[in-house]
């Protein structure tokens, strides 16, 4: 397993007593490259806060560290890894709904697989199983590389061929080289829209299979960290609010909101049979 980056939000870390600990927050590759973490690292470092240290790396990694008790919150977009990590464990204090981008395939202007022809993702993606054009992978346990994984699996197309890169890298990484072997991937649309130099074109994103919904959890802890159920209020509040406020070039929203505020886990007993 790859080691991950711990990032210090730098004014956080300076703020409050040299012997309080910080608050540890893990969080995605994606959160990072589509300018989502430095909205919330600004407007949380212009407050009275706690110190944070943040981790980055692919959302397996971070749900992994989370269930391990070595991240007090998280922000993910791996629903079902999400489900089997934290939730089922009872790994969980806290559920907060965030926001949601979209994820888009992107790939080559002249679309050889004909993917913008496509109805559904899963179709696109078939298209370009048929066509055996390159198609680049994260292959990384994140949150892209899980959905990518659910639409082969719609398509019912088993991608272990020679045209199937995987790239074992972050989106952006992904993303640069796609367009140097001039394939196919499937990006993230905020992280897409910051690199202008790309040849790669979005050839198809209007399947709601698509969405990409962010969450939040506060980690269960045998000693919470005091300031872990603040953050999660004052991000789905004022963290949320500002993250709307990103935009793609042509000026829509990079991000939507998700409706509800945090919500504790309660773990559900399977029933007794009469």
């Amino acid at each position: 397993m790859k080691s991950l980056s711990l990032v210090c939000l730098v004014a956080a870390c300076h703020a409050g007593p040299p012997s309080s600990p910080p608050l540890r927050l893990g969080t995605t590759y994606t959160v990072q490259q589509s300018g989502a973490l430095a909205v919330l690292e600004s407007l949380w470092t212009s407050t009275s806060a706690p110190r944070v240290a943040t981790v980055i790396g692919p959302s397996g990694q971070i749900l992994h560290a989370a269930a391990n008790g070595d991240l007090d919150v998280v922000i993910t977009h791996a629903p079902a890894l999400e489900e089997r990590l934290l939730l089922v464990p009872g790994r969980t204090l806290l559920t907060c709904p965030l926001v949601a981008s979209r994820f888009a395939i992107v790939g080559p202007v002249t679309d050889p697989a004909q993917v913008a022809r496509a109805a559904t993702a899963a179709e696109a993606f078939r298209r370009i199983a048929r066509a055996g054009r390159p198609f680049v992978s994260r292959g990384d346990s994140s949150g892209t590389n899980v959905k990518e994984l659910a639409l082969w699996q719609a398509a019912g197309v088993a991608p272990a061929h020679t045209w199937y890169i995987e790239s074992g890298a972050d989106q952006v990484t992904t993303l640069h080289l796609a367009d140097e072997r001039d394939a196919y991937a499937l990006a993230d649309l905020p992280t897409y829209a910051k690199l202008r130099d790309l040849r790669l074109r979005v050839l198809f994103a209007a399947d709601t299979a698509l969405t990409n919904p962010y969450t939040l959890y506060v980690v269960r802890q045998a000693a919470p960290h005091p300031a872990a159920r603040d953050f999660a209020a004052w991000a789905v509040r004022a963290g949320r609010a500002a993250i709307l406020g990103i935009h793609l070039p042509d000026g829509t929203p990079a991000f939507v909101a998700r409706a509800g505020d945090c919500a504790p886990f309660v773990r559900t007993e399977p029933r007794e049979r009469p």
